[in-house]
Formats: C-alpha cells, sequence, structure tokens
C-alpha cells in the first residue's frame, strides 16, 4: 500500500509515495492473505504428527490432580480424533502468528510515515510477545490453581472423569481470554498516540477500570474468585503499565514534532 491520507505532514522522510491503483491493492491482499495462510498450513503439517503427545502435555495440570487411577475420557467416539486436530490447528494458528502479523504489516506499512513506522513495529512485535505470556501464564500459573480448587471442591463419593474436547475447549478458551488481556498495554498506548485519551483521563478513572477488570474476569473464567481475580489483577496491572508506556511514548512523539518543527 503506497496512499496516503490528504492533509498530513509530507516533509522530509515523510513524503507521500504514489497512490496505487485499487485493483493492486487487492491483488497485494490477496497474496498477503494466502502467505497467511500457507504459514498456517506449513505450521499445522509439522505439528500434527505430535498431536497426540501435545494434547498430553496440555491436559498435564488436570491429570497431575486426578486421583490416581483416574483418567480423562471421551464421550463421544469421534473425539480421540478431532481433539488432537483441534489442538493442533489452533497450535499452528498460535505458531503462525508472528507470520500473520507480518504480512498484516507488510500491507499496511507503506501508508505509514516514518515516524508512525518507528512506533508501530515495537508495538506490533510486543503484543505478540504479550499474547504469548498471557498463554503462558495461564498454563503455568492459572491452571493448576483453578484445577486444584475444582477437584477438591466438590462432593464426596463424586468421581471426575474430565471429557478430552470438554477440557480442549476449556482450555484454548483461558488461552484466548489471558492472551487478549495481556494486550491491555498495546490498547492503551494506542488510544493515548492516537488522541483518544490521555495518561491522566485514563488515570482519574482508575476505579471503573479495576471494576472493569474484574467484571471481564468473571465473565472469561470459571464461575470462581481465584480464577476471576488472577485474570482481573494481572489486567489492571498492565493497564498500569500502559499508562506508563503510554507517557513515555506520547513525550517521545511530542519530542519529534518539536525537532522536525525547529528543523524546518
Amino acid at each position: 500500500m503506497t496512499t496516503q491520507p490528504d492533509g498530513k505532514n509530507t516533509q522530509g522522510s515523510d513524503e507521500a509515495q504514489p497512490e496505487m491503483p485499487l485493483i493492486e491493492h487487492l491483488l497485494e491482499l490477496r497474496n498477503r492473505l494466502l502467505k497467511m495462510v500457507l504459514a498456517v498450513i506449513i505450521c499445522f503439517a509439522a505439528i500434527y504428527p505430535f498431536a497426540n503427545e501435545l494434547y498430553l502435555l496440555i491436559s498435564q495440570p488436570l491429570r497431575d490432580l486426578l486421583p490416581v487411577g483416574q483418567t480423562m475420557i471421551a464421550t463421544d467416539i469421534t473425539s480421540p480424533f478431532f481433539a488432537p486436530l483441534k489442538l493442533a490447528l489452533v497450535l499452528a494458528v498460535f505458531v503462525a502468528i508472528p507470520v500473520i502479523l507480518y504480512q498484516l504489516w507488510s500491507f499496511i506499512a507503506p501508508g505509514l510515515y516514518a515516524h508512525e513506522k518507528k512506533l508501530a513495529f515495537p508495538l506490533l512485535f510486543t503484543s505478540v510477545i504479550l499474547f504469548y505470556l498471557g498463554a503462558a501464564f495461564a498454563y503455568f500459573v492459572v491452571f493448576p490453581l483453578v484445577f486444584g480448587f475444582f477437584t477438591a471442591i466438590g462432593p464426596e463419593g463424586i468421581v471426575e472423569l474430565p471429557d478430552i474436547t470438554s477440557y480442549l475447549n476449556f482450555v484454548l478458551k483461558m488461552f484466548f481470554a489471558f492472551g487478549i488481556a495481556f494486550e491491555i498495554p498495546i490498547a492503551t498506548i494506542l488510544l493515548i498516540l492516537t488522541g483518544a485519551t490521555t495518561p491522566e483521563d485514563l488515570a482519574e478513572k482508575r476505579p471503573y477500570i479495576v471494576v472493569g477488570c474484574f467484571v471481564i474476569g468473571m465473565l472469561l473464567t470459571p464461575p470462581d474468585i481465584i480464577s476471576q481475580t488472577l485474570l482481573a489483577v494481572p489486567m489492571w496491572l498492565l493497564f498500569e503499565l500502559g499508562i506508563l508506556f503510554g507517557r513515555l511514548a506520547r513525550r517521545e512523539v511530542k519530542d519529534q514534532d518539536a525537532t522536525e518543527v525547529s528543523g524546518e
């Protein structure tokens, strides 16, 4: 893409590029989408042979807490095949996220100015890392606590035999919930840089943000206070981190604008 919106500064390194015809935009978008799909297919082909082992690994936090002699079950005849297949496909998308985001970045980058690229690429890279950190936090910290709570709170005489498909749906939902929640600093910084809000306004709304974090935690996690708190508290801390880095990013943008004005 090389189209520039009207009315922006076009001096120095931010000079406008010649406009690309619409059909070329569409062709480039198609090529980028095909590369994304190809990346997912390649990752899936590499992951699927190990799908059963990966399912055992991802179910380890629950299986470790089950009483001796109890194990997970499949209540549907097709579950032993489709559950690992679904896990392999989702993991393929997870692994291909850097390629997917790179293709998106390559499509929109020519339409950005130099100072926008300077901020956008670190934000893009950081968002990928934060998503993976959110999923890792769910697996290593949240799952043992949540499964420990659910396996201990049941009445006596009840034998727990978790279904493999239900378990997979649960953990995938938690991975996405924590991965998206860990993107809060990026969303906060973008809101500040686009002028939609300011760090001062966000700081004044802190009590509402904290309540909102617990409400989101209640909606996205199982109905227990542990998992709700484990999602809400990191969301609040990441929000504070977003305000801090938002201030720094806004100051850097102002310094760049002042430098450009003084250089004219």
